[in-house]
């Protein structure tokens, strides 16, 4: 299980349930759409969000000291 966290729109935050950290990115991209449009991260709910609001956004994973974290992203552009 993993702690997943969304930026979106200049908000950032951690969802309060683990999320399965064996999930696809297809499937995060998919949880989170459905998180947001239900409220489930608190200052952020738009009912009306795209099935495809995240296509383009980055999934990163990391395990630190046995802490599973799954950070859903947009893309940026480094060293341009």
């Amino acid at each position: 299980m993993a702690i997943l966290n969304i930026t979106y729109n200049g908000y950032s935050a951690d969802y309060p349930r683990a999320i399965d950290d064996a999930a696809t990115d297809a499937d995060i991209r998919r949880i989170a759409v459905e998180i947001i449009r239900s409220g489930g991260l608190r200052g952020l709910h738009i009912m009306t969000l795209a099935d495809d609001a995240f296509a383009y956004y980055m999934v990163d994973r990391f395990d630190s000291a046995g802490v599973k974290r799954i950070y859903l992203r947009p893309k940026v552009p480094f060293g341009s």
